[in-house]
């Protein structure tokens, strides 16, 4: 029988195993191949750069709630920019709607984005980010359409879009 210790105990242990899982997926994406990013800033100089909303999902990997992204609803030719940096991650022909309410994508552009294991909130999945400037993206899942069946579920506060040229 569980008595009220052995639960608060349980408790706190299932916390801290769920905290070290999820801890440094943002330390490691500065140790990426090469060691640093093209682009680079402090955290203070990012605070002046982003908006706080941006910087707690590009900076802290956070996520934008669900169907609040005016991007979701972009329908024109172009592509979706990293806010942080500028890169071009994606072109609106991989572009999907996904019922998801985050923007989705079946592939991004050549060498715009990395992958990283994500063991946050006791799940295992790969978070994306930008290859420029390791900002936090959102993350890729195996249940996309053709050709690859992938589906990057990006935070779209975290990108901008460039329509095509007329």
């Amino acid at each position: 029988m569980m008595d009220r210790r052995m639960f608060l105990a349980g408790s706190c242990l299932a916390v801290a195993v769920t905290t070290v899982l999820g801890a440094g997926t943002r330390a490691a994406y500065a140790v990426m191949p090469g060691g640093r990013f093209a682009v680079s800033h402090s955290e203070d100089e990012w605070r002046k750069l982003l908006t706080p909303e941006q910087y707690h999902i590009l900076r802290e990997e956070g996520t934008e709630y669900p169907g609040t992204s005016a991007l979701l609803n972009e329908h024109r030719q172009g592509r979706f920019a990293c806010v942080g940096c500028d890169q071009d991650l994606f072109s609106s022909d991989t572009k999907f709607d996904s019922g998801t309410g985050w923007p989705s994508f079946w592939a991004p552009l050549k060498n715009a984005v990395g992958r990283m294991r994500d063991t946050s909130l006791g799940m295992v999945r790969d978070a994306v980010y930008c290859a420029r400037c390791g900002g936090h993206l959102g993350h890729v899942f195996d249940d996309g359409p053709k050709p690859t069946g992938l589906r990057y579920c990006m935070n779209g506060l975290v990108m901008k879009f460039r329509p095509a040229a007329a």
